[in-house]
């Protein structure tokens, strides 16, 4: 009998229990799940270099070679996992083809996201005997857990819309769904596979049993946090998540007075947050953030003629800056991963480690003109990375923020100190505090490198943002309006 689907695609996230999934769905026989054929770092499993005959340079070129080689990989049906963070060209390949099978595994995010820290924590992502558990506690970060929620819902509800859209359907797995035998069974009978399962397969071991109050040190602290998101977010997606607009966690209030600040990331966000907190006499943790839709919505109440804002910056400046923190760079806010990708597959010429000596300025140029070269393409989505918000179009990141709430200034960084005065000066501050002044880029600042070449490429790269805010070529800041130096 002709199958109905030719192939499978599991949507799940990490800590979900895609891989005990994956391990009881190849106990079929005629299933094949291909691991994470499409995960930017590696090609389907880690420390693999080939799929099907196929490396990861390979796939990372033409991404739907590999889709095709899936599709007929022989008598057994072949599938693969797919996270948010995955390979973006094969989604909306995959979302439209009704020949694809689509798997929905979800779990409590709030569960998925402690179990993913206590596996970052341990290094041990996988148990097969329980002798060899390693058990730490982890420290609820709340900011990373709003992170974390925000992408997982963005995903499922993309997933929602494009089958609603097509007029498809999924099958949906929670967590708990993994234990019962009649449900696998059930989803391999959906698959079209011509066996049943007698038993689950018990290799791998479930890694944190504990109850939340023993996996997580500030346990209090994390129900307190908590308590200010709503609670039904962590509940059952996709089915009764919020249509959120974008990034409402990001926004950021002052202590006191009525300004609403929506930050882009990597244009002077830093400084204006320590701005914000000057303002009202206040050092930037008493700033107000991590919002949702309920208490933003309270704070504009309780704040009658508030007045919101965001700062652009120039393509040049900011592309440099996120090249030089993020990816250059090897501490603390650099993108290892990422980085690793970046020396490997797109040949940037950045040293295995932080920059020595030999790393000149010319090495320094070079890095950055071929780092521009992969954002070009980046942006377009022809590659197998995200789009990170450090270096999107900041048209984009407006126009996001306008889904929920448009800033009613947008100012520029070239005058940014006078527009923060005037707008102090809006609110009645007679006076205000000092813009605090941006951290040099290091090693090398891009009034150092900055050519012909440079502005050629970023204007090339950010055509939306030059047109939109009407950027020229670049001028160095100590040279206008007496902006500080980058």
């Amino acid at each position: 009998m002709a199958r109905r689907f030719e192939y499978f695609v599991m949507f799940a996230e990490m800590r979900t229990g895609s891989n005990f999934l994956e391990t009881n769905l190849n106990a079929f026989g005629d299933l094949l799940c291909h691991g994470e054929a499409f995960n930017p770092h590696f090609i389907g499993y880690p420390n693999k270099t080939q799929l099907l005959g196929l490396t990861q340079a390979q796939r990372d070129a033409d991404p739907l070679q590999l889709l095709r080689s899936i599709r007929g990989s022989g008598p057994a049906m072949g599938g693969f996992r797919f996270f948010h963070d995955h390979d973006p060209r094969i989604l909306p390949v995959v979302l439209g083809d009704a020949a694809c099978a689509k798997i929905i595994l979800t779990r409590n995010p709030l569960e998925s996201f402690i179990s993913w820290k206590i596996a970052q924590a341990t290094g041990q992502w996988k148990l097969t005997d329980a002798r060899r558990r390693k058990n730490t506690q982890i420290t609820f970060e709340k900011e990373a857990f709003s992170q974390h929620l925000a992408a997982v819902q963005a995903f499922q509800r993309q997933l929602l819309g494009a089958l609603q859209a097509s007029g498809q359907t999924a099958f949906y797995l929670d967590y708990e769904d993994l234990q019962s035998l009649d449900v696998i069974n059930g989803l391999g009978r959906w698959l079209g596979s011509q066996t049943q399962l007698p038993s689950l397969d018990t290799s791998l071991k479930k890694q944190n049993p504990e109850p939340l109050a023993q996996k997580v040190q500030n346990f209090a602290q994390m129900q307190a946090d908590l308590a200010t998101l709503d609670p039904f977010d962590l509940g059952r997606t996709p089915n009764f998540e919020p249509r959120r607009g974008a990034q409402v966690p990001a926004y950021i209030a002052a202590p006191q007075s009525p300004l609403l600040y929506l930050p882009i990331k990597g244009a002077a966000d830093a400084q204006v947050g320590a701005w914000l907190a000057a303002l009202d006499g206040k050092d930037p943790q008493a700033l107000r953030g991590q919002f949702n839709q309920k208490s933003l919505r309270a704070w504009m109440q309780a704040n009658k003629g508030f007045r919101s804002f965001s700062v652009v910056q120039h393509p040049a400046v900011r592309a440099h800056h996120a090249f030089c923190r993020h990816i250059l760079a090897t501490g603390p806010g650099s993108f290892g991963e990422i980085r690793k990708v970046l020396r490997n597959s797109y040949k940037l010429p950045i040293p295995a480690k932080s920059p020595g000596p030999e790393y000149d300025r010319a090495s320094h140029k070079a890095a950055f003109v071929a780092f521009l070269g992969f954002l070009k393409s980046n942006l377009q989505g022809q590659t197998a990375l995200r789009i990170d918000a450090s270096w999107c179009s900041q048209q984009a990141v407006l126009q996001g923020y306008a889904q929920v709430a448009v800033p009613d200034v947008i100012l520029r960084w070239d005058q940014l100190a006078e527009g923060l005065h005037q707008l102090a000066q809006s609110i009645g501050r007679s006076t205000a505090p000092a813009l605090p002044a941006p951290h040099a880029d290091a090693p090398f600042t891009l009034s150092e490198i900055y050519d012909e070449e440079i502005e050629t490429l970023c204007a090339q790269v950010y055509s939306r943002d030059y047109t939109a805010f009407g950027f020229g070529p670049w001028i160095p800041y100590q040279t206008a309006r007496g902006a500080p130096p980058v």
